[in-house]
């Protein structure tokens, strides 16, 4: 039986990346860590020195927690967008009005996963997209109800698109890929929510890619940065199930 893997071809933009990056944070401290720091304090020490952050640049940090393997005990997710630098390095490339039309297209949104029972923060997990729009996260349990996967927004131009990352063996692992919307703006347009139901090879749960009606364009909006509202219609457009030994989620081949 063929099955076909849902992984859209998003990731050929590229972008020479700088040594320098940059973050911020305006989410509360929470617990102290076991070296006795916030959450807050030692995530923009370690961001800030793995992404070899300029002390003069400015740039958005988040903390987004939930208990996202099964140790019992509360993680975290820390993204970070560099829209300053994006700015910066475009004014100075010999392309610049295109690199803005194209808002920005590059590495300049990361996200990090911090591991609660190791009191560790990941590498930096860069995720290709415009940073005129951070990253928005969200948690569901689909692999297991005991704890949560991490459900990533971000943004291409007038596309959305959501990533599903599972935590395994300590680190994020991406197991599905689908677009939110596309063609915001034109005649012709898609978009989709999820749903979720009982696995039918196991614990993890089916996604149920659920048809939407997109609002249009606003008069004058940009199509880059307006957040649209999607309206869901009950109609399920694909089915995928998740395969333990591939490691990520399918479908059926219809031919």
């Amino acid at each position: 039986m063929k099955y076909l893997f849902f992984i859209l071809p998003l990731f050929f933009w590229s972008c020479k990346e700088d040594p320098s990056e940059l973050i911020e944070e305006n989410t509360e401290s929470g617990p102290p860590t076991k070296a006795k720091q916030s959450l807050r304090a030692y995530a923009d020490r370690m961001v800030r020195a793995q992404l070899s952050i300029q002390a003069n640049e400015q740039f958005e940090m988040k903390i987004y927690r939930a208990q996202l393997d099964e140790d019992g005990i509360e993680d975290a997710i820390i993204t970070v967008n560099r829209l300053d630098f994006a700015m910066k390095e475009a004014a100075v490339s010999p392309n610049a009005a295109k690199r803005a039309d194209l808002g920005f297209m590059g590495n300049f949104n990361y996200f990090f996963f911090f591991d609660g029972k190791l009191d560790m923060l990941s590498p930096p997990i860069a995720i290709p997209s415009s940073p005129l729009l951070p990253l928005n996260v969200q948690f569901e349990n689909i692999s297991s109800e005991k704890y949560k996967d991490i459900l990533i927004d971000f943004r291409i131009r007038n596309a959305s698109y959501k990533d599903f990352y599972t935590i395994s063996k300590h680190t994020p692992r991406r197991i599905f890929q689908f677009k939110n919307f596309d063609g915001l703006g034109t005649d012709q347009t898609e978009a989709y929510h999820f749903e979720f139901g009982a696995g039918t090879f196991g614990p993890q749960k089916n996604i149920f890619v659920m048809e939407a009606k997109l609002e249009e364009l606003p008069k004058g909006a940009d199509k880059n940065t307006y957040i649209p509202k999607v309206q869901p219609i009950e109609k399920i457009k694909y089915t995928f199930f998740y395969l333990e030994q591939e490691g990520k989620y399918a479908t059926k081949d219809s031919k």
